[in-house]
């Protein structure tokens, strides 16, 4: 399987990532381990959503989508409801 996930900074709540990978586990273990450049300035890190698609394809495909504007107001809305109103996705 391969997996599009969005992670939330503990130490400030308001920066998110979005990633890819084929194991989501061992990806948010890298970004606390600060291994991520993009991300080990907000350390630690959490899990707030991930799904799984069977096609490497249509991750990316989800991935970039997510990664635009319009996927960000998605994320933000429909994701993320808690913080849709304070999250800066990256």
């Amino acid at each position: 399987m391969f997996y599009v996930y969005i992670i939330r900074s503990i130490s400030s709540p308001v920066q998110t990532y979005i990633g890819f990978s084929e194991d989501v586990h061992s990806r948010l273990i890298k970004h606390n381990k600060g291994d991520c450049p993009h991300t080990s300035k907000y350390l630690p890190w959490e899990l707030e959503f991930y799904c799984a698609f069977k096609t490497k394809k249509n991750a990316l495909d989800f991935e970039t989508y997510l990664k635009s504007h319009s996927g960000k107001a998605f994320a933000a809305k429909r994701l993320l409801p808690n913080y849709s109103q304070h999250s800066e996705i990256s």
